[in-house]
């Protein structure tokens, strides 16, 4: 009997050995949307992008990212359409900026922003109140909505097979 082999969670070698099994073969929205954006670096990428950071360097003094990890991710967003890299208006720098793809999902980070701030709260009050830009009021939690415009509770949406499923 040969002896089980573990690994230090707590180790940065150990990152390396896990391995995510790709998710190509799943005929299933969020399986597709998660092999984009299911890494927890890529969703702070973007919340970085959402608050206005657009260079290298801004995202990795911001996050205390390894330079090899961001470059990689800044890649994939741009190769997936999320971002775009285009030139600064000053200089050789060149910027990352948010494209229609990607300021598509706002109310996904909106959402589990939310969804922090609900279920692992600061015990000193909501870390970011996020506003109506035109009246300076806060938005209302991420939510479902029915056709009419009614707030709908999770247990009355249902899901039902469209012309993709099978």
């Amino acid at each position: 009997m040969q002896p089980i082999e573990f690994y230090d969670a707590t180790d940065s070698r150990y990152h390396d050995r896990m391995k995510y099994k790709s998710f190509d073969h799943m005929n299933c929205s969020l399986a597709q949307t998660l092999s984009i954006i299911g890494e927890r670096w890529t969703l702070l990428i973007l919340r970085d992008a959402f608050f206005g950071k657009r260079r290298f360097r801004q995202f990795e003094k911001s996050l205390g990212i390894a330079k090899n990890i961001l470059s990689a991710r800044l890649a994939m967003l741009v190769d997936e359409g999320i971002l775009e890299k285009v030139d600064a208006d000053e200089g050789e720098h060149q910027e990352y900026v948010l494209t229609e793809a990607g300021f598509a999902l706002q109310p996904v980070l909106l959402a589990m922003t939310h969804w922090g701030d609900q279920f692992r709260p600061n015990p000193n009050g909501t870390r970011l109140v996020f506003t109506d830009g035109s009246t300076g009021q806060p938005i209302q939690p991420m939510g479902v909505l029915a056709e009419d415009g009614r707030r709908l509770e999770p247990r009355e949406v249902r899901a039902v097979e469209g012309p993709g499923f099978g």
